[in-house]
């Protein structure tokens, strides 16, 4: 299921679960969830946006989770109430498909941009979400220079706020026509705005769809990555023996590399306790260092 068509239907969904969800802070076993913290974990918040925000924060502070992802500005005083850290912003981007490769919303997206850029700021955060775009008809060559125009523009602004801006790379499948849809395109594009402000999000889920070779692209590419998503493949679920990913190898990958940014799970719980789904990916990427 796509993320921009989640939340339209989760609502659906969250009738009765509010009550449940207020006390899932001490699930059954929560004694036996202890985390080594080699991985900053975190995890985004649309994949449970049946369970109210406040009762998950709750929840996360129970697990001893202190991240969560794709948080816009209306609900970071929630999020400094628990101690809860916004590893990844949103709130400045227009969509998922109309974004940087179309100079005609680059208007809109410098006056976004950098009217949020100073409030992650302030609020002390660091990492903000951007989006390619669709090409809708138009040339890689051409998409990638008309980024490089259009980001350009707002990359002072990003590392005078000691921000960096991230862009999400996507698979065809769920996100048929979105540019940034492989590991060397997202990398020329850093490389040609040469900036520490400016990463890649590199979502393994979509990666392993698209290219593949996950371990092999952290490795080489890990400079330009600046935040990791997780989910199953196939049928973007749970972490576990269902898929076809070892995630606990990848996650060694990462922290080979001196990664010490966030790894946020996203996946789509098909399990009956959705926090016991959580805690079981926690632990399966909460690996030991070499």
């Amino acid at each position: 299921m796509k993320r921009r068509n989640f939340l339209a239907t989760a609502a659906a969904g969250s009738a009765g679960l509010a009550s449940g969800y207020a006390s899932a802070g001490h699930p059954n076993g929560q004694k036996d969830f202890q985390l080594k913290y080699n991985i900053n974990h975190s995890v985004c918040q649309w994949c449970f946006s049946d369970i109210p925000l406040e009762d998950f924060l709750k929840t996360l502070n129970a697990l001893g989770i202190k991240a969560i992802d794709l948080i816009g500005p209306k609900d970071w005083p929630l999020l400094k109430k628990y101690d809860i850290h916004c590893s990844m912003c949103n709130g400045a981007e227009i969509s998922l498909t109309e974004g940087w490769n179309n100079p005609k919303y680059h208007e809109q997206l410098v006056q976004n941009y950098t009217e949020i850029i100073p409030q992650v700021a302030e609020a002390g955060y660091t990492n903000l979400i951007c989006f390619s775009g669709n090409r809708q008809g138009m040339s890689d060559y051409v998409g990638l220079q008309n980024c490089v125009d259009g980001l350009s523009k707002i990359m002072p602004l990003a590392e005078k706020h000691g921000v960096v801006i991230q862009m999400e790379l996507f698979n065809q499948i769920d996100h048929p026509d979105y540019m940034c849809d492989n590991s060397l395109w997202g990398v020329e594009l850093c490389r040609r705005l040469g900036s520490d402000h400016f990463k890649l999000l590199f979502d393994i889920y979509h990666m392993q769809i698209q290219e593949g070779d996950i371990i092999r692209s952290i490795q080489t590419y890990h400079p330009y990555f600046g935040h990791y998503h997780t989910a199953g493949v196939p049928g973007r679920h749970e972490i576990d023996e269902t898929q076809e990913l070892y995630y606990p190898a990848i996650m060694k990958a990462i922290l080979d590399t001196g990664f010490t940014g966030h790894v946020a799970q996203e996946f789509i719980v098909t399990w009956e306790n959705k926090i016991d789904a959580l805690k079981d990916a926690f632990l399966r990427c909460d690996v030991e260092r070499t």
